[in-house]
């Protein structure tokens, strides 16, 4: 019986380099794709057409009119 308890330490291994290397690399893989969806929250995006021209929009933000006129 002496010779399953050291078998049983060799079983309970922490962890390897591999592991501690892919967690890494996990964890920055969302750290980026959360940078970049922040960033593109905060950008002002425009459709284009397939040749490159901006789309019309049908809707017109409030402080963008043109001839003074405001709401309120």
């Amino acid at each position: 019986m002496a010779t399953a308890e050291p078998n049983a330490l060799r079983m309970t291994k922490k962890g390897t380099p591999l592991g501690y290397f892919l967690v890494f690399v996990f964890v920055l893989f969302i750290a980026i794709l959360a940078v970049v969806y922040l960033i593109t929250r905060q950008s002002r995006p425009v459709m284009l057409d397939e040749h490159g021209k901006p789309l019309v929009s049908s809707y017109q933000c409030p402080g963008d009119q043109v001839g003074g006129a405001t709401f309120t």
